[in-house]
């Protein structure tokens, strides 16, 4: 199949275009502009702003499969005060997306997979108080709601995502190995209470694969892999950076996981059991392995 990747050249995205290359599918990258991570900058490759640009101009023509992985987040919020979150997340999430898939329904895409976030079905109460929870809601069910006979859609409903592409930089990740190494001077080493559902990159680009193969049209898929309180999942890496800790459980605001963060709010615990595991065809338990992975990166670049 020929398949775009919106969104392709960050870890989920980039992970699922490399994976479903390697799967024998014909992948082109969407994004603002081309990767520098070597094995990305080999696919084609299309520049688009997926809200700035006439996208029903024809360049979605000529694709069987959609992969859309380029929804905003805090990360991308100006900081220089020159647009609220709100305007922020209605126009890139609310109102983009949806205008974007309807573009590629009518340029003749047939089956779609959209990597969502966990928060409106994990922490649905979120969705009246929160800018980010609203949009990623709003937008979910506009593009599944247009899922029919011709264009079938499902979301991937990710929790905290890990992984690692060489050559692509991932900031927060090289911050907890930092961390884990005792390497931040100056910054208390603890953990919050409470604690998430985590998966990999790698786990998520085979649901991206299932979900595009045989995924249920309209559904909302909430994946993942395990729960872990937070004590576990940074004893988790100090472990891996060979700097074993019993590590405080404090209810302070986290230097690494700071509350604007932490949509379901600060100490929350949010555990679920995964779907679609088996459906999707997607790998479980991966979590430490990839922490390991991670941290042995970051030391052969020193």
């Amino acid at each position: 199949m020929r398949v775009l990747v919106v969104g392709g050249t960050g870890l989920i995205g980039g992970h699922a275009a490399l994976h479903l290359a390697q799967a024998g599918h014909e992948v082109t990258i969407m994004a603002r502009s081309p990767s520098k991570v070597p094995a990305l900058a080999e696919l084609p490759f299309i520049a688009t702003h997926y809200v700035e640009d006439d996208v029903a101009d024809g360049r979605l023509e000529g694709f069987d499969w959609l992969v859309f992985a380029a929804g905003v987040d805090i990360r991308q919020v100006p900081q220089d005060g020159s647009v609220t979150e709100e305007a922020f997340y209605t126009r890139y999430n609310t109102e983009g997306i949806p205008r974007f898939f309807a573009a590629a329904k009518a340029a003749g895409i047939k089956r779609v997979a959209y990597i969502g976030t966990f928060y409106p079905q994990v922490a649905p109460e979120k969705v009246a108080t929160s800018p980010y929870v609203r949009s990623r809601k709003l937008a979910d069910d506009a593009i599944r709601a247009m899922s029919d006979d011709s264009f079938a859609v499902c979301s991937l409903n990710a929790p905290f995502v890990l992984g690692h592409l060489p050559g692509l930089e991932i900031p927060h990740l090289y911050y907890n190995y930092l961390y884990a190494k005792g390497l931040m001077e100056g910054v208390p080493v603890f953990a919050p209470e409470g604690g998430t559902n985590h998966i990999t990159s790698a786990s998520l680009a085979e649901a991206v694969q299932g979900a595009l193969e045989h995924g249920e049209p309209g559904r909302a898929y909430l994946v993942g892999d395990e729960n872990l309180t937070w004590k576990a999942y940074f004893e988790m890496w100090c472990e891996e950076a060979g700097n074993p800790q019993d590590l405080e459980v404090r209810s302070d605001e986290h230097p690494l996981m700071p509350d604007m963060i932490m949509f379901a709010g600060r100490n929350a615990t949010v555990s679920y059991a995964p779907e679609g595991v088996k459906e999707l065809g997607y790998g479980t338990g991966r979590i430490r392995a990839e922490i390991a992975a991670i941290v042995a990166s970051f030391e052969a670049a020193k």
